[in-house]
């Protein structure tokens, strides 16, 4: 050993020594944990429409407590190999379809219904570059809090100047006190919260219904799927030979029902249902290779299906840059 080494070695050892180690700091305070992520939005071009995915935030899920028509143990080790566990955090997801005429929003969050995790789309919309009074119409795809929530905050509109569009079987089954009376008293809740959501637009002049499947503009039109619910919409929308279908609660957990389409959830109005419209839906999207849009799958939840064995891939979208 040299010299020069002894001398190096010692400094280095004098260095660690003092207050404990190089990197401590005497007199200042240790930067807190900030604990947020950036406001969600993500683009893509669908050939002539643009597409924003908007984060409205997250949800934990005990999904192992809500799946059904699953073998015990299945899901736990299904999630083990996407290294999750339960709760999982469950992403909330909606869009905005610019037509460059018209601009369209396929569902709204939760607003204040959940909790302090969601309630982010106005956020999202704004860093998007879009004001909340920009929009022309609400697709709802179906009224449960996490979808239709957003259109309210306070007991006011959140998007003064849009229509909002929902199947007219959603609007009788979630509007019906007698369905309410006839509900377990654990689902009652979401009656009222429906209640909440629709009656500010009704009361405007501003909520539409449509039955079945329905052009509503150029390149965009309904698709009924009900089971989840008994309205469930998807809505597709296709410009420049490009198509893109908004699922919805199509499917809840991608770690689970991907690989394992026939695993239902206890959300389901109609399971036995749900998992048809499932099944019908993954077979034509992985065959025909359109893009899907699922309000559920983590953000952006864009991206296209692939067959693999009896069940399906999940292919996210790839990362660009519109342009």
């Amino acid at each position: 050993m040299t010299m020069r080494t002894l001398s190096r070695s010692a400094t280095l050892a004098a260095l660690l020594t003092v207050s404990g180690g190089l990197f401590t700091a005497p007199a200042q305070a240790a930067a807190p944990l900030v604990k947020t992520q950036a406001p969600g939005f993500y683009r893509m071009m669908l050939g002539d429409f643009e597409v924003t995915a908007l984060s409205d935030g997250t949800l934990p899920l005990p999904v192992e407590k809500l799946l059904t028509n699953v073998r015990p143990g299945r899901v736990e080790a299904l999630l083990a190999a996407e290294y999750l566990t339960s709760p999982v955090e469950t992403s909330i997801n909606a869009y905005l379809i610019n037509t460059g005429s018209k601009l369209f929003l396929v569902d709204t969050g939760a607003g204040e219904l959940i909790g302090p995790s969601a309630g982010q789309l106005v956020t999202s919309i704004r860093a998007a570059g879009y004001q909340p009074e920009q929009v022309d119409a609400v697709l709802i795809t179906h009224v449960h809090p996490d979808h239709s929530g957003g259109v309210v905050v306070a007991g006011k509109r959140v998007f003064p100047n849009a229509r909002v569009y929902v199947d007219k079987r959603e609007v009788d089954h979630w509007l019906n006190a007698a369905n309410a009376q006839k509900a377990p008293e654990g689902d009652r809740s979401r009656f009222q919260e429906a209640k909440a959501s629709l009656t500010p637009y009704a009361e405007a002049g501003q909520l539409e219904t449509f039955t079945g499947n329905t052009q509503l503009a150029p390149g965009l039109r309904t698709l009924e799927a009900p089971g989840h619910t008994p309205g469930h919409t998807f809505y597709v929308v296709e410009s420049q030979g490009q198509k893109l279908v908004f699922w919805g609660d199509m499917m809840h957990v991608a770690a689970v029902q991907f690989p394992e389409p026939s695993v239902t959830i206890q959300f389901d109005v109609d399971s036995k249902a749900a998992a048809a419209q499932r099944a019908k839906a993954y077979a034509e999207a992985a065959k025909q290779g359109y893009w899907v849009a699922i309000a559920h799958v983590s953000f952006p939840g864009l991206g296209h299906l692939r067959a693999n064995g009896k069940g399906y891939t999940w292919v996210p979208a790839n990362y660009s840059v519109p342009h």
